[in-house]
C-alpha cells in the first residue's frame, strides 16, 4: 500500500473518530437550541441559576433556559434544607430533574452549595450537638451529597460565604464549633465525595480588590500549602447601580488566576432602584457587558452565570425593599437591553 494511500485511510480514521465526538457532545439533535448566548462563545460558558420548580412546568421559562444557557445552577435545591429537611432522610428528587434535563440539553451543574451558614435544616439549627458530633454531620452531608452526584456536577460550590467584609471569618455555628480549620475540612470531603469536581470557594463582594477578596486570596494560598485541593473561585457578583462599579474586577481575576486556580463569575444580577427607567436599563447593560468582558479577558475565567434570567423570579425584590429588575429579561420574559449587551459583547469576541 502506498503512503498516500496510509495518509488517506489515518485521515479518514481521525476524521471518523472527531465525528463521533462531535456527535457525543452534541447529544440528541432536537436538544439543541441555536442562537442563544450560548451559541455566541466557547469560553465563558453562559450559565444562569434555575428554579426548579418553574423547570418543564412553565414552557417559556423552560425555552429561555435551553436556548440561552449551557451553564446551570440549582438556585436552591442542592442546598442543605432542600435535601434533608428530616433528618436521615435525604431528597434528591428536584436536584435530580435538572441535572437529566441538563444533560438532555448539552449543560453543565455547577452544584451550590455543600456547606453555608443559610438555608440549613431546621433540625440541625435547632438542635444541641457536642463539636465532634456536628463535624462527623457536616462529614456526612458533604460526602453524601457530593457523591451521589459523582460524575454528574462540573463543578461544587464547596463553601459559600464564609468571610466578613473586614476579611474576618463570618461568625457561624461552623467557625464557633469547628474552628478555622472547617473550610479545609470542607474542601476534602468534597474531594472524597467526588474525585473529579472541580472545588470552589464562592463568596460576594470579591469582586473589588479590598479587604474581602484578600481574604479569600490568602484562603487559596493557605490552602495551597496544607495540600487542600481547591480549583476555583466564584465572584458572585451581585451589583446595584448606585453603587461604584469594580473597576479592579479584571485585575483581581487576573491575580487569582495567577496562583492556578480558574476564576468565574457565578451569581450575576444588577439591580436598581424602582422604578425602572431607561437611564436605568443603560447603567445595568453597562455593568452585565463590563463584567463578561473583564471575565472573557482572563484565561482562566471558565464560565459567567447570572443568578436568575427573568425579574419575574428574581430573589432581589425579597430582599432589598425597593429594588428589582436586577436580570436580563423582564417580568415578561422580554429580553431588556443587558441582554442585547451580552449578545453583542459575545458577538464581538466571537469574530475576532
Amino acid at each position: 500500500m502506498s503512503r498516500s494511500n496510509l495518509s488517506r485511510r489515518a485521515w479518514a480514521r481521525a476524521s471518523a473518530l472527531a465525528l463521533v465526538v462531535l456527535a457525543l457532545a452534541a447529544g440528541p439533535a432536537q436538544a439543541h437550541h441555536p442562537r442563544g448566548l450560548r451559541d455566541l462563545a466557547q469560553r465563558p460558558l453562559i450559565g444562569t441559576a434555575v428554579n426548579t420548580d418553574l423547570l418543564g412546568s412553565d414552557a417559556t421559562y423552560t425555552s429561555i433556559l435551553d436556548r440561552e444557557f449551557n451553564s446551570v445552577t440549582p438556585e436552591n435545591a442542592m442546598k442543605w434544607e432542600s435535601v434533608e429537611r428530616e433528618r436521615g432522610v435525604l431528597d434528591f428528587s428536584a436536584a435530580d430533574r435538572l441535572v437529566a434535563h441538563a444533560r438532555a440539553h448539552r449543560q453543565i451543574v455547577r452544584g451550590h452549595t455543600l456547606l453555608w451558614h443559610n438555608q440549613l435544616p431546621a433540625w440541625l439549627t435547632s438542635g444541641t450537638f457536642t463539636n465532634d458530633e456536628l463535624e462527623a454531620i457536616l462529614r456526612e452531608h458533604i460526602i453524601d451529597e457530593a457523591s451521589h452526584f459523582r460524575g454528574r456536577v462540573y463543578a461544587w460550590d464547596v463553601v459559600n460565604e464564609a468571610f466578613n467584609e473586614d476579611g474576618t471569618l463570618r461568625d457561624t455555628i461552623w467557625l464557633r464549633q469547628l474552628g478555622p480549620g472547617y473550610i479545609a475540612k470542607a474542601f476534602r470531603w468534597a474531594h472524597q465525595g467526588d474525585p473529579h469536581a472541580k472545588l470552589y470557594y464562592n463568596d460576594y463582594n470579591l469582586e473589588s480588590i479590598g479587604p474581602k477578596s484578600d481574604a479569600a486570596y490568602a484562603l487559596v494560598q493557605d490552602l495551597r500549602r496544607q495540600g487542600v485541593r481547591i480549583d476555583g473561585v466564584g465572584f458572585q457578583g451581585h451589583l446595584g447601580i448606585q453603587y461604584p462599579y469594580p473597576d479592579t474586577l479584571g485585575d483581581n481575576l487576573e491575580r487569582f488566576a495567577a496562583l492556578g486556580v480558574d476564576v468565574a463569575l457565578t451569581e450575576v444580577d444588577v439591580r436598581m432602584i424602582l422604578p425602572v427607567t431607561a437611564e436605568k436599563l443603560a447603567t445595568q447593560a453597562e455593568q452585565f457587558k463590563g463584567m463578561l468582558n473583564s471575565c472573557r479577558a482572563v484565561r482562566r475565567c471558565v464560565s459567567y452565570t447570572v443568578w436568575g434570567f427573568d425579574d419575574l423570579h428574581s430573589w432581589v425584590p425579597g430582599v432589598f425593599a425597593g429594588e428589582g429588575a436586577a436580570t436580563p429579561f423582564d417580568e415578561n420574559y422580554r429580553p431588556k437591553p443587558a441582554y442585547f449587551a451580552l449578545r453583542d459583547a459575545l458577538a464581538r469576541h466571537r469574530h475576532r
